[in-house]
């Protein structure tokens, strides 16, 4: 007696529910995602591809873009090397500086404080409060001579000169620039689990071995996060060189401006412009290096 068995026959699948639900998500975020992207296409990336058509031309003769194309701009950048010089050491210098006195204050507000904890920061930002540029000129006083210096001849110490030097400059970074480096720095150290503080101690470690071995790598997203967010600002900065350099202390952002609004030379400040750019994103390049290295800066949720 032979039996006929027959094969099953195929059964159509049906796409999960999950699997659907995911992939609707996946396209209500990108038509979320799409008009950021199309803004950010338009409003950053295309002045970029203009600035960079920009540098290869030449100036026409009432000014502004001409046209053309050639390498002249970018040969001719050695004309411009003193702002570059200016700006490649004294932006340095000024996140150093602004480092060195916003970390012990960010670690008090942040380990030491106990009370009063949210005055202390108000305290902090109420410079924003007022416009950067009139804050920046009463510095002006302060630095001049009957500032500090006035001040500083009371006892004996005369012939002291600030204002339009590179010491005003660096004067102007760190108070125009201190809170930008102390709160990330501060969101670092507050999230800082503090029964690691107490086991250092627990185990014989003095206050300075603590510091070096737990909390200052720790602290370190924050620190890069803090550190790159005033240097970045700081290559563009024009401003403070401006006003209490006095013209003597030339950035690169001074430059800029002087190219595009004085001598109207487009394509020669476009260059400018766009060497500016790639040193920037060399640096920036680095800074990914490092804020992967220290466990990235989204770690502290600064950034």
């Amino acid at each position: 007696m032979n039996i006929a068995v027959s094969a099953p026959l195929p059964q159509t699948q049906a796409t999960p529910p999950v699997s659907r639900a995911r992939s609707l998500g996946r396209r209500v975020t990108l038509l979320l995602l799409l008009p950021s992207t199309l803004w950010f296409l338009l409003m950053l990336l295309m002045p970029l591809v203009i600035i960079l058509v920009f540098s290869f031309g030449e100036r026409s003769a009432v000014g502004g873009y001409g046209g053309g194309l050639t390498l002249e701009n970018y040969l001719n950048l050695g004309s411009r090397a003193q702002a570059f010089w200016n700006t490649l050491t004294l932006a340095p210098l000024g996140t150093l500086a602004c480092l060195l006195a916003a970390y012990p204050l960010a670690y008090f507000l942040a380990v030491k404080v106990r009370s009063n904890k949210s005055l202390l920061l108000t305290l902090v930002i109420v410079p924003f409060w007022t416009s950067f540029l009139i804050r920046t000129y009463a510095w002006i006083f302060i630095l001049s001579g009957k500032g500090i210096p006035a001040l500083l001849e009371t006892f004996g110490i005369a012939d002291v000169r600030l204002i339009n030097t590179p010491w005003a400059v660096l004067i102007g970074i760190v108070y125009g620039y201190l809170p930008l480096m102390v709160f990330p720095i501060y969101v670092t150290l507050e999230k800082l689990d503090k029964r690691l503080l107490e086991a250092s101690g627990d185990l014989g470690a003095s206050g300075f071995e603590t510091f070096r071995r737990i909390t200052l790598p720790l602290s370190a997203p924050g620190v890069i996060t803090g550190v790159m967010l005033v240097f970045i600002l700081l290559m563009g900065e024009f401003l403070i060189p401006a006003i209490l350099g006095g013209g003597k202390v030339f950035f690169v952002g001074n430059a800029l401006v002087d190219l595009f609004l004085q001598s109207r030379n487009w394509p020669f400040g476009s260059a400018v412009a766009m060497t500016l750019v790639a040193m920037m994103l060399a640096i920036i390049g680095l800074y990914l290096k490092l804020a992967a290295r220290f466990g990235g800066p989204r770690n502290d949720g600064v950034l």
